[in-house]
């Protein structure tokens, strides 16, 4: 499977295909990028055959709409979405088959009424009822928002395995993504809590929505495929709720193994540290290529294949990508699996390759 986050902005979306066929789906698309994703699609010879919204949005218009008329694909979403140009409408419990791959749904009300969280593959795309880390999820003070009913949604993403990877809808701050595990320790949405406290806490924040907010979510109910349809602001947090665990505002360190360091171990150390590499397998046989000897588990894979690293567990791996940061969260997903000797190579491949 292919799995990959597209935008550069704070609004996420998802791209999940199939490497077996050129069959993609498009998680959350924003409409100011339409033209970004087709260009995408045209690129590489894809066919975008579904597009799925995970809550009607009211920080961005969503694409949804624009590519099923550009493209022709199915648009997803929940039963009680109230946009009319859905084409398949989806409750808790249902598995999607698309492209021969499984996707769960989970109906996680709480932000919004038709809110749903999608499991494939070790994921969890929350939409906007999980944030990352201190960026809590999403607000419930607008219209469809029920604090209560995010309490039992948030109750239903703690049960699910510690190793689920989240991706949210939403990121402000350039956070990395992590285990549910992780999220449980870090993130004040998930903190154990009565279902009264966490509407206390909700209730205290004191957020009050912004009119331009309600003219968004009216533009997504009438299925708009105008991207000037709403005055949007930018760089606006409108979506998260700022919320702190206390003593835990940072993400916890990782080490680092420089260059020359890692050098030095392969050719004298008695034992070699493994080294894992969680980079695309388009990507090794790019200009950077990659060191030999390496195993290969691209990041958004390594939550569920957790297991293939389990015969390294005494040893000293050290985890590789192009530039740091997804080998920073695939130490991360290693150290909460258990794995106690993990360094990431500093700079990544980038960095590796500035000798030549």
């Amino acid at each position: 499977m292919i799995f990959e986050q597209l935008n550069d902005i704070a609004c996420k979306t998802y791209l999940i295909m199939n490497d077996k066929d050129n069959r993609a789906i498009l998680v959350d698309p924003v409409i100011s990028k339409v033209q970004e994703y087709i260009g995408l699609m045209q690129e590489k010879g894809w066919n975008l055959t579904h597009v799925i919204d995970t809550h009607t949005h009211a920080d961005h218009i969503s694409a949804g709409p624009l590519l099923k008329d550009m493209s022709g694909c199915e648009y997803i979403m929940h039963e009680l979405a109230p946009a009319q140009c859905v084409t398949r409408r989806v409750k808790d419990g249902d598995v999607l088959r698309l492209n021969d791959m499984e996707i769960k749904i989970l109906h996680t009300p709480g932000h919004t009424r038709d809110s749903v969280t999608l499991l494939v593959d070790g994921k969890a795309l929350t939409g906007d009822v999980l944030f990352l880390d201190e960026g809590g999820g999403g607000r419930d003070d607008l219209p469809g928002g029920d604090s209560s009913q995010h309490w039992k949604s948030l109750e239903i993403l703690r049960k699910l395995p510690d190793y689920i990877m989240v991706y949210p809808g939403h990121d402000y701050a350039g956070r990395t993504p992590s285990t549910i595990g992780e999220q449980k320790r870090r993130n004040p949405h998930l903190k154990e809590r009565s279902q009264k406290e966490f509407s206390e806490y909700i209730d205290d924040l004191k957020l009050g929505p912004e009119d331009w907010m309600k003219d968004v979510l009216k533009a997504n109910y009438d299925c708009t495929r105008d991207p000037q349809a709403v005055g949007i602001p930018e760089d606006n947090r409108a979506c998260e709720i700022k919320g702190m665990v206390e003593g835990e505002d940072k993400e916890p360190e990782v080490s680092y193994i420089s260059r020359e360091e890692l050098q030095k171990e392969l050719i004298s150390a008695e034992s070699k540290p493994t080294l894992l590499d969680v980079r695309e397998d388009e990507e090794l046989k790019g200009r950077l290529g990659y060191i030999e000897g390496i195993i290969n588990i691209p990041i958004g894979s390594l939550a569920s294949r957790i297991h293939e690293m389990d015969p390294y567990k005494d040893k000293k791996i050290v985890v590789i990508c192009r530039s740091g940061a997804r080998a920073a969260a695939g130490a991360r997903i290693l150290e909460s699996a258990g794995f106690e000797n993990v360094s990431v190579l500093k700079g990544g491949m980038l960095e590796w390759r500035k000798q030549e």
